[in-house]
């Protein structure tokens, strides 16, 4: 618990300095990369008591935890739209770890939509990183900004509808071919 409340304060850090904008100093870089590793060897320790998937889990949870925290120093370290997209992948990529980790309690075709949301949720998130970098770059009604949007809403699309195809194969007969026909007319594919 206290390991937990120690991760929190360092995250809780991370985006205070996350969002005020200021580059943080050298010294204060160093010592809140020692913080990091500290609280995830510490969140990785109390994964050592639960077993099967819920140790995989909590495992990619620590990890995601750090990489976020990383992602959120180097931001305030070095303040960029790079590296607030960086960021934000940090995060979509933390999220769809564990979101697959959690997937695998389940089996079958449940199972198989589980992961396909969990990458159509990770795929949307990617492309929001990089239509925030592009807006944010370039500014948002640069040809570069509108080329992400673009190519994020149809990445999107893409996904969901894979998702929502899984969703289908537990039918059989008109009944899927009806759920198919359905899922390429929403996501016009």
């Amino acid at each position: 618990m206290k390991h937990n409340i120690v991760s929190l304060a360092v995250m809780a850090c991370f985006c205070i300095a996350g969002t005020a904008g200021a580059a943080i100093s050298k010294d204060d870089h160093k010592a809140q990369k020692d913080k990091i590793e500290t609280a995830y060897k510490a969140d990785k320790k109390q994964c050592d008591g639960l077993k099967d998937n819920a140790k995989d889990i909590c495992k990619a949870e620590a990890k995601g935890k750090e990489k976020v925290a990383k992602a959120e120093l180097e931001a305030s370290y070095k303040p960029s739209p790079a590296n607030d997209a960086k960021v934000m992948k940090a995060k979509a990529d933390a999220d769809y770890d564990v979101a697959k980790e959690k997937c695998e309690d389940q089996k079958g075709n449940p199972k198989d939509v589980c992961k396909k949301d969990a990458k159509a949720a990770h795929v949307t998130a990617l492309g929001n990183a990089k239509v925030d970098k592009a807006a944010n770059t370039k500014g948002a009604n640069s040809g570069k900004a509108t080329e992400e949007r673009k190519d994020a809403k149809d990445d999107k699309a893409d996904a969901q509808y894979a998702a929502a195809k899984e969703r289908c194969d537990t039918m059989s007969g008109q009944a899927k071919d009806t759920c198919v026909a359905s899922a390429k007319k929403k996501f016009k594919q």
